[in-house]
């Protein structure tokens, strides 16, 4: 708005042509400069720059918006992707939320892709059924995509509506499956995600996982300890969930932390020294750092302990602490409790494979 041409203001012409006369073409020249100085190199009296100052400043600035006003657009504009998990749903008051990114983070082997899967053929289902009648965009970093298994969540799920022909086929149709290799490969696609979204009639965008590619580029050598490789494609993605206003998931490994200070990756393979094996889990953490885990608007926290595992929200801006026991069946993740347990304090961030049992009973 600061590089604003003020011949485009609805400024009177003949002052209009003063600016123009003295080369101050933008509004950031003329606000940039005291009301006196303004007055002396347009030679105009102290009313008319007063007067000028403030229609300059009413153009520029945008305009203000009531609590209220930004309620009732969120209202028009929102809406969720359910996850056909009740609990879940409940607490996320309708599932995946449209226009935001929600995180999925844990470690490999827990069902984030299952749910992943599932989310994919909800949004791809003909609304009559349910679903988003629209296309998905699969970024698929660690080929774990599998159309066979994502079939099967769809006959075991609806198996009165997968019989009928040819509806597999056409659901799989309508999931695009993208595999960048590094970084910019990511970056490059994403330039190209806005109108895509918009032509095909995209309903979800997921991405799974996007800490490989930063692993895969770090052991290439291509990334400096000090750059930080996802810091275009964070905002670039937050830009997409809120132009398109689609749900955009996003999966996220962990890490552990050991003593010389070195993270390593649980989902590139667990170590073979048992002995070790307990203290990595113990201090599992999200691959991403601070600055990822505070851009995204929803985040559930996948872990396995005492014989169980747990999905937590453990950020939401509408949503309480909560953790819902579940396993993976062929219709894919089933909650095995819909009104959750409460989780206690800091626990709600912890992520943990095995150990005793942290939630409040």
């Amino acid at each position: 708005m600061a590089n604003k041409l003020i011949s485009q203001m609805g400024l009177p012409p003949s002052l209009s042509h003063v600016f123009s006369a003295r080369n101050i073409l933008t509004a950031k020249d003329a606000l940039s400069l005291p009301e006196t100085d303004l007055m002396a190199l347009l030679d105009i009296d102290i009313a008319l720059v007063r007067s000028a100052v403030a229609s300059i400043s009413e153009a520029t600035c945008p305009p203000f918006q009531t609590g209220l006003a930004l309620l009732e657009e969120k209202m028009k504009s929102g809406g969720h992707l359910s996850t056909l998990l009740p609990g879940l749903d409940n607490a996320l008051c309708g599932g995946i939320p449209f226009g935001a990114l929600t995180e999925l983070v844990g470690p490999s082997g827990i069902g984030k892709t299952q749910f992943c899967l599932k989310l994919a053929l909800l949004a791809a289902l003909p609304e009559c059924y349910g679903g988003l009648n629209g296309r998905v965009i699969y970024i698929d970093t660690e080929s774990k995509f599998s159309s066979r298994r994502m079939i099967e969540i769809g006959e075991g799920s609806f198996p009165q509506i997968f019989r009928l022909q040819g509806l597999a086929q056409k659901m799989a149709g309508r999931i695009i499956v993208t595999r960048p290799t590094s970084i910019s490969e990511f970056n490059d696609s994403l330039q190209q995600m806005k109108l895509t979204l918009l032509q095909n009639e995209v309903k979800l965008l997921i991405v799974d996982s996007i800490v490989a590619l930063v692993c895969w580029d770090n052991e290439k050598g291509t990334i400096s300890s000090r750059q930080s490789p996802l810091r275009g494609s964070l905002s670039f993605l937050k830009s997409i969930a809120e132009f398109s206003r689609v749900p955009v998931v996003v999966t996220n490994q962990v890490r552990s932390h050991s003593s010389d200070d070195t993270f390593h990756y649980i989902f590139k393979g667990h170590r073979k020294d048992t002995s070790n094996s307990e203290r990595s889990e113990s201090h599992l953490t999200a691959a991403l750092g601070i600055q990822w885990a505070h851009a995204v608007t929803i985040r559930l926290i996948f872990e396995a302990h005492s014989g169980h595992r747990f999905i937590k929200v453990a950020k939401s801006p509408i949503s309480p602490p909560v953790a819902f026991p579940f396993v993976v069946e062929s219709s894919g993740i089933t909650l095995l409790n819909q009104e959750g347990i409460s989780v206690a304090g800091s626990e709600i961030n912890a992520i943990r494979c095995k150990g005793c049992n942290i939630l409040t009973q």
